[in-house]
C-alpha cells in the first residue's frame, strides 16, 4: 500500500507578510487593482526594493504571467521602475524610495489627456450655457487646478523632505 502523499506544513505568514497583504487591501479598498496592489506593497516591504517578476511570483502566490500585467500598470503609474539586472538578461522591479511623489508628480500625465478629452467634449454635448457643457467645463477647470497644485505641492515636499533628512 503506497503512503498517501503529505505535503509541508504551511509556514505561518511573516509579519513581512501580513503586511504586504494588510498594505494591499487597504490599496485595493482606495481603489486600485488587487494584484498591482500587492506587487507595490511586496515591493515596499524588501528591504531593498527590487525583485524579480518571479520573485514577486513567489512571494504573492501568482504565476509570473499575471505579475507581468501588475508591473506595467504600476510602471504606468509611475509607482515603481524595471531595471536589467546587471550581468543578466533578468528584468528587476525597483520601488524608489519616494514611490508616492513620483506616482503624484504623473498627474499632469493622467489629467492631460482627460483634460482635452473634456475640453473637445464641451462643444460636442451642447456647448457652454448648457447643463452638459458647464459640467464639462468645470471638470476641465478642476482637473487643471490639481495639476497646478500637485507642483507647488511637488515643491513644498522637497523642502519638508530635506528638513526630515531623507
Amino acid at each position: 500500500m503506497v503512503a498517501p502523499h503529505r505535503s509541508a506544513p504551511a509556514q505561518p505568514p511573516t509579519a513581512q507578510h501580513r503586511f504586504v497583504e494588510r498594505f494591499g487591501s487597504a490599496l485595493t479598498e482606495a481603489g486600485l487593482q488587487r494584484l498591482p496592489a500587492r506587487v507595490f506593497a511586496a515591493l515596499l516591504a524588501k528591504d531593498d526594493g527590487r525583485m524579480t517578476a518571479a520573485e514577486l511570483g513567489d512571494v504573492l502566490s501568482v504565476s509570473p504571467a499575471s505579475v507581468s500585467g501588475a508591473v506595467r500598470y504600476l510602471q504606468q503609474m509611475r509607482m515603481i521602475h524595471r531595471e536589467r539586472e546587471q550581468g543578466s538578461r533578468r528584468d528587476v522591479f525597483v520601488v524608489a524610495d519616494d514611490a508616492w511623489h513620483d506616482m503624484m508628480l504623473n498627474t499632469p500625465n493622467i489629467y492631460a489627456p482627460l483634460t482635452s478629452s473634456l475640453r473637445e467634449g464641451v462643444a460636442m454635448v451642447g456647448g457652454p450655457g448648457t447643463q452638459a457643457g458647464d459640467r464639462l467645463a468645470v471638470s476641465v477647470a478642476f482637473l487643471e487646478f490639481v495639476t497646478e497644485e500637485m507642483q507647488q505641492l511637488s515643491d513644498k515636499w522637497d523642502k519638508r523632505r530635506a528638513q526630515l533628512g531623507y
